[in-house]
């Protein structure tokens, strides 16, 4: 049972003529009488009634109707639905990150992308950097963005924004007015850190002990928005992304001095799997990306 016979049964009903609906449809009347007498064979029985001067509907004919009548309006449906995702008026993209991100890089990206797709429902999930790769090979994310380019040859990645560690304290902390400090003056100071072994924490263990400098961490906390609550109570100091404290650091809730002895970027990066074919509203949130990256090499 094909759609274009259906059609041409619906036309042939509502035209009461056989000639007729061949003008419709822009068929021969020989085209469209055998595309019903191939769709009565498929049915076996007559569904038209050809006795008088307009062929009426059998009663298998009315059956027929009744689906062939929602069949259509489905097939019409379902183009529309799919014009309707082409055109962004409608789809999802989803989106994957860690928690730094999450919070601090993500939002306003989200907000700029529903200023121009209000109609796209946007999911956004929060997970491990390291696990962040598995799940867009396993197909349950759109694409991810992590602070290290994968070396997955399933994957392709480009950069979207270069971020560098600071040095965070309280305003009021002895550091704060300084230029910078040298990094063996922080040997005698109290550290907050993140608990989670990322390569920017490694860094920096790694720079002390190449400076032969204690590293004295008092507290390891989950997250980073704790870490600047205890650093604005003056419990201690912090290296965290910049991106992470640039609210607080412009109104002036947190001070921050640059290192001598320790200086490290990251850049996180967009991922995909290679040669997927993705969603119209992932690509276009994928663009934006790209619109919005501030790395020089973007364009590669």
């Amino acid at each position: 049972m094909e759609i274009t016979q259906l059609e041409f049964f619906l036309k042939v009903v509502e035209e009461g003529s056989f000639s007729k609906a061949a003008e419709r449809v822009y068929r021969t009347q020989p085209a469209v009488s055998l595309a019903i007498r191939r769709l009565e064979e498929e049915v076996g029985a007559s569904l038209l009634d050809r006795s008088q001067k307009s062929p009426t509907l059998t009663d298998v004919g009315r059956v027929v109707y009744e689906y062939a009548r929602r069949i259509v309006a489905l097939r019409d449906q379902a183009r529309g639905a799919v014009a309707e995702v082409r055109a962004l008026q409608r789809g999802r993209v989803r989106i994957g990150a860690n928690e730094s991100t999450s919070l601090y890089l993500l939002p306003d990206l989200i907000l700029e992308f529903r200023e121009r797709h209000p109609n796209v429902l946007v999911e956004m999930f929060r997970h491990a950097s390291q696990q962040l790769p598995r799940e867009v090979i396993d197909g349950n994310l759109d694409f991810a963005l992590m602070a290290f380019e994968p070396p997955d040859s399933a994957l392709e990645s480009f950069p979207v924004l270069k971020d560098e560690l600071v040095l965070i304290m309280s305003p009021n902390h002895h550091l704060a007015a300084r230029e910078f400090v040298e990094l063996e003056e922080l040997g005698t100071e109290s550290f907050l850190a993140h608990n989670v072994r990322a390569a920017s924490r490694n860094r920096v263990v790694e720079a002390f002990a190449e400076h032969h400098t204690p590293l004295n961490i008092i507290l390891e906390l989950a997250t980073i928005e704790t870490i600047k609550r205890f650093v604005q109570r003056e419990v201690g100091i912090a290296f965290v992304p910049r991106m992470c404290v640039g609210e607080e650091l412009e109104r002036g809730a947190l001070a921050t001095v640059p290192v001598r002895g320790l200086r490290y970027e990251r850049v996180l990066w967009a991922t995909s799997l290679r040669g997927a074919t993705l969603s119209h509203a992932a690509t276009a949130f994928l663009e934006l990306l790209r619109q919005r990256s501030q790395t020089p090499d973007s364009s590669s």
